[in-house]
């Protein structure tokens, strides 16, 4: 029995991977309890455990006296005899070797079932200092659950389920059981049972340590990324300064050809990013956050964390972005409010940077469209499309559809535009005026 036992939590110990002194010192204490359940809580024993032979030995230790008053602790001459054979003085020890089929099977099982739940405890212990320790940190994974109700995604990391909830998942992605993720690990929480692990695609931590993975001189501290400013599968802005003056900062996150970035975008299911020097600035840390827009003027209140921004009519669209999300992730970046102004005079066309487009033209066709000259939306559609053809290399049909696909998308963003429209200088000076007006004191009457 005693080998059956040892064997059996050996095998449990290997299946949970815990340290077989760890092991060693429950056994003992499990057994101690046992003892202390049949032979009082005053006894005197000692558990001696070998892993290597599979086996436990239990040793319950008398004093022999001419009268018990405590029988879990004394013992006499004659019951010694009895139990040994040998021949014992008062006042000497009596070490007695207890079989486990002297506890009784009930009391074993309760043993068993007592250890079971120890090493259950040690295991969470274990898993939620793993993860405790691996916070913001990737971990590549295996999708073996989607729960389509609650929208949440198990993963198998090391034999230990991982949560990728809806709320923390890149909303264009769609995932498939078998499919291998990369996570960052967000939070860990315990509970009754094992900790619950949460992990991340949408964490801007995510997005640092992507950084981190493919471009070493972030890894090694040379570059160091000061912010990150990001909606999740859209777009992202990415701050960061060099600490070696011989190294461009933004040069060495694009790496040449873009490679580089590329790499992190494909991650990312091709989220637009923005790399950008930090400033400690705010003026220049500002325009440089609204890349690609060119501004005419910036107005900082640096107590209210406020700016306002003055652009040419055919900045506006550049400035604020596809529904508003380049000035958006400008604010959250910088720390500032920013609030975009256009200036007076006549109205230009209405433009956007062709980046806005880049997932429906893809990666490559858009690299190339960049490549030569094209930024904007209008400098496709109203270059002749012979030339489009020779340049790029592409069929007319694929030219008239990418153009057409140009066109909607910039009339729905001009009428978007023109319904959030931003005000212009002579605007704000009228409403200046309309509000001094408004709350000027009535003269009295002469």
């Amino acid at each position: 029995m005693n080998q059956e036992i040892v064997e059996s939590f050996s095998q449990m110990a290997r299946e949970k991977g815990i340290d077989r002194d760890i092991l060693v010192g429950i056994v003992e204490d499990v057994f101690g309890m046992m003892i202390k359940k049949k032979y009082g809580l005053n006894s005197k024993y000692d558990v001696v455990v070998n892993m290597d032979k599979g086996d436990i030995e239990i040793y319950l230790e008398k004093e022999v006296v001419e009268t018990v008053e405590d029988p879990s602790i004394q013992i006499t001459p004659e019951e010694v005899k009895r139990k040994s054979g040998d021949q014992l003085e008062v006042g000497e020890e009596f070490v007695e070797i207890i079989p486990l089929a002297d506890f009784g099977r009930r009391l074993v099982i309760s043993a068993k079932q007592n250890l079971n739940q120890r090493i259950k405890e040690i295991e969470r212990e274990a898993i939620y200092n793993e993860y405790s320790n691996s916070m913001g940190e990737i971990v590549v994974g295996e999708i073996y659950q989607i729960r389509k109700g609650r929208g949440e995604i198990l993963v198998m990391h090391n034999k230990n389920e991982l949560i990728l909830p809806r709320s923390e998942q890149i909303y264009k992605e769609r995932y498939k059981k078998s499919d291998t993720i990369r996570a960052v690990v967000k939070e860990v929480r315990k509970g009754s049972g094992n900790p619950m692990v949460i992990i991340s695609r949408t964490d801007p931590q995510f997005l640092m340590r992507l950084f981190e993975i493919e471009i070493p001189e972030i890894y090694d501290g040379i570059i160091e990324i000061k912010r990150i400013a990001r909606e999740p599968g859209d777009r992202a802005k990415v701050a960061v300064l060099s600490h070696d003056d011989r190294i461009d900062a933004v040069g060495a996150c694009v790496g040449m050809k873009g490679i580089r970035i590329h790499a992190i975008v494909r991650e990312l299911n091709n989220e637009n990013i923005d790399v950008i020097n930090f400033s400690e600035e705010p003026l220049t840390f500002i325009q440089r956050s609204l890349a690609p827009a060119k501004l005419k003027d910036v107005q900082i209140n640096l107590d209210d964390k406020k700016a306002t921004v003055l652009v040419a009519n055919d900045q506006v669209s550049l400035a604020i972005g596809k529904g508003g999300q380049n000035v958006r992730l400008a604010s959250k970046l910088t720390g500032f409010d920013i609030q975009v102004v256009k200036e007076g005079g006549e109205e230009e066309e209405y433009d956007m940077d062709l980046s806005e487009f880049r997932d429906e033209l893809g990666d490559v066709l858009f690299h190339k469209f960049f490549d030569e000259g094209y930024e904007t939306v209008r400098d496709v559609i109203e270059s002749p499309k012979e030339e489009i053809v020779n340049t790029l290399g592409i069929e007319i049909a694929k030219v008239d559809e990418i153009v057409a696909m140009l066109t909607k998308g910039l009339e729905e963003a001009e009428v978007e535009n023109e319904e959030d429209d931003v005000p212009s200088v002579q605007d704000i000076k009228q409403q200046e005026e309309r509000n001094q007006g408004e709350t000027a004191p009535e003269k009295e009457p002469s």
